[in-house]
């Protein structure tokens, strides 16, 4: 399909969801909303014939997007973050959407309810959300159950996260509950990545001290897998705190990190909406700087030697190429796309190929931390 077709019919969805579906959703409860697109997900994903139409409306691809990374082939660097496909349901249609990949979860060693409603909110102004849903999921054996026989068509990775429960507080106790999850997924996924960020469980987050971190990743070294490892971070971790888990993880089998999770500070100067809970860790665009700030920190800081994915406040194309030029090899998004609809995933994609192009870049690859 050609370019100005493809970029006619991303203009037709944008305008359709924005003036359209945007504005009903968004009358809607957040939580109720994100249910049901995910009983729609499942059914798009179920027959051939859904996922091809999806596919017409949403996809787009081109080999400047395309990468092998740790083993590992990504069609393009536009992937959905974990938090919004928690029980990995949705696994079979996200590839017609225009995804280049995903990460399922974060999953736990046991099933978990999460935290009592109401639990996600949006801040209308600020373009972000504010999430308190507490690691709710199936837990590591239901969801393994379901996914173990599965053909992916695109990489899966599978975030990995204690339960959210009293009884995990004491650090050994959390250190087994991530153990028996990732231990679940030996087999399963592309790649794992450790949550030792979510802001909204019991225990806080204990694994960002030096010497936690030291004994969780011991036990996970123990493990036998060919997968890569990656580490999710806080946005709202210092300097001095970063190099001491890039120390640390430069002893075990951590191959990147996932730059970042939600932020906890009310204090950032994006939030302009006057109302905002107090319980709930925040996405979107006030987390962008924050993550772009931690991305170019842990590039320079490492030289370029380990993956970055880079995630909060993608909203556009150019949001998504300041992360790659910042030393981010892999995106992920969702607030973006509860903001912009859908098809913000084709645009951005669209959208990369012609930076890359207008900056001289014959493919990602080559654009990565180039930022000076």
């Amino acid at each position: 399909m050609k370019n100005w077709i493809i970029a006619t019919r991303n203009k037709f969805f944008h305008f359709s969801y924005i003036n359209v579906l945007k504005p009903y959703y968004f009358r809607k409860d957040p939580e109720d909303v994100h249910d049901r697109m995910t009983q729609v997900g499942q059914f798009l994903g179920r027959f051939w014939l859904t996922r091809s139409v999806t596919s017409l409306f949403f996809n787009f691809g081109h080999p400047s997007l395309e990468q092998t990374i740790l083993g590992i082939r990504f069609r393009n660097p536009v992937g959905l973050a974990a938090g919004f496909d928690k029980d990995a349901l949705m696994v079979d249609i996200l590839p017609s959407v225009g995804f280049g990949f995903e990460e399922v979860g974060s999953i736990t060693g046991e099933p978990c309810m999460g935290n009592p409603k109401p639990r996600l909110w949006r801040l209308k102004k600020s373009k972000s959300l504010v999430v308190y849903y507490g690691l709710k999921n199936d837990g590591s054996e239901a969801i393994a159950t379901r996914l173990s026989k599965k053909k992916f068509r695109f990489p899966v990775g599978t975030s990995i996260a204690k339960t959210n429960s009293p009884d995990t507080v004491e650090v050994q106790a959390g250190i087994n509950d991530y153990v028996k999850a990732f231990s679940q997924f030996v087999d399963i996924g592309a790649y794992f990545t450790i949550n030792i960020s979510c802001p909204n469980a019991f225990g806080g987050e204990p694994f960002t001290d030096p010497d936690r971190l030291e004994k969780l990743l011991t036990a996970i070294d123990k493990v036998a897998t060919n997968k890569p490892v990656f580490l999710k971070l806080s946005p709202d971790l210092t300097e001095d705190q970063l190099s001491k888990i890039l120390d640390i993880s430069a002893k075990h089998r951590v191959h990147g990190f996932v730059s970042t999770n939600l932020t906890k500070n009310r204090n950032n100067k994006k939030i302009i909406d006057e109302d905002v809970p107090i319980n709930g860790g925040i996405s979107g665009n006030v987390v962008r700087d924050l993550s772009n700030e931690q991305i170019r920190f842990i590039y320079n800081k490492t030289k370029g030697n380990y993956v970055i994915i880079g995630v909060g406040g993608i909203a556009s194309a150019e949001d998504a190429y300041e992360k790659i030029i910042s030393g981010a090899s892999l995106l992920q998004l969702i607030t973006g796309m509860i903001f912009e609809g859908p098809g913000l995933v084709s645009e951005i994609n669209q959208g990369l190929t012609r930076l890359l192009k207008k900056n001289g870049f014959k493919n990602i690859r080559e654009a990565v931390g180039t930022k000076k």
